[in-house]
């Protein structure tokens, strides 16, 4: 499943996870830590929405 940043566009791929940020592949969306912020615009969570595959 893959989830895009709504205010910049930026994609987190579960299958992929964000190594650069120490999550590893297979990690899900929901299993990210509550205050988990966007590598690239810093904002949280609530501000993703699921892409359809």
């Amino acid at each position: 499943m893959k989830w895009m940043c709504g205010p910049c566009g930026y994609i987190y791929d579960e299958d992929e996870g964000s190594p650069q940020e120490g999550i590893p592949a297979g990690t899900l969306f929901a299993d990210l830590p509550a205050d988990w912020k966007c590598p690239d615009c810093g904002v949280g969570k609530e501000f993703f929405y699921e892409l359809a595959e």
